[in-house]
């Protein structure tokens, strides 16, 4: 009993020790994501390698995309809501004539069709009826919960519920790229659209389906990727280049 006593308090001590060394450190860092990594792996790498009293993210990513998180410190946490509600400039490539359970690359292929019919133009001109605001009902492999449970843990079940839609705008969707059967696009969209909801209702709509095949986060709000720092440089890193490459907040 004694022992036990002994591992409980020196594990206490251990706790109580590093958070009273903890690093308080206030403002922005932006991130340029890489594939494989999910948003809580870099907050938690970000967090634990320097120490942060506090460190969270504004805006999902899958683990699949890559490109902007910007990760907040700090007394910048308080700043979520605001810049969650930001506008978001996404590119990325859907792959048409193939459908997904995950409606991205990673899920299971549910369905194939023949894209003989599908052109440049007739992409084109689908792609433009997404403009504006809209209903758009979230895929069931997603973070999103329902009465206290992620979906994508219903979905691992083999569970499909009924999702109600959720109000978003698109207010641009371009075409940079046509190769049947991918195309490559750029799509500025308000907060909470998701992009392979949006590449899979472009597939239903020209009648063979689609998935998305790769996505990057250009921009959030006003910040850009090209600013963001690569996981290389935070690896890199030691405190004093972390502080002076945070964005200090008001």
């Amino acid at each position: 009993m004694a022992v036990l006593a002994g591992i409980l308090w020196n594990y206490l001590k251990t706790v109580l020790v590093n958070k009273q060394l903890a690093n308080h450190i206030n403002g922005l860092l932006l991130v340029d994501k890489e594939q494989d990594w999910t948003s809580h792996d870099v907050v938690n790498f970000v967090r634990r390698r320097f120490n942060l009293s506090k460190c969270g993210h504004c805006g999902t990513l899958d683990p699949f995309a890559t490109g902007l998180l910007v990760l907040l410190l700090g007394k910048a946490t308080k700043l979520q809501d605001q810049l969650l509600g930001q506008d978001k400039i996404y590119a990325g490539t859907i792959h048409f004539g193939v459908e997904t359970d995950s409606e991205d690359r990673t899920g299971k292929i549910t369905a194939e069709a023949d894209i003989v019919s599908i052109t440049e133009a007739t992409v084109a001109a689908a792609s433009q009826t997404f403009l504006g605001p809209q209903m758009q009902t979230p895929p069931m492999v997603s973070a999103l919960k329902v009465k206290g449970q992620p979906l994508y843990k219903l979905a691992r079940q083999g569970k499909v519920i009924a999702r109600e839609p959720r109000p978003i705008s698109i207010h641009s969707f371009a075409l940079t790229a046509f190769r049947l059967p991918e195309v490559d696009f750029v799509v500025h969209c308000s907060k909470g659209t998701y992009i392979r909801t949006l590449a899979a209702d472009l597939g239903r709509l020209l009648g063979c389906g689609a998935h998305l095949q790769e996505l990057r986060r250009l921009a959030s709000g006003d910040f850009r990727v090209e600013d963001a720092h690569s996981m290389a440089e935070l690896k890199s890193w030691e405190l004093p280049e972390l502080q002076s490459n945070v964005l200090v907040t008001d």
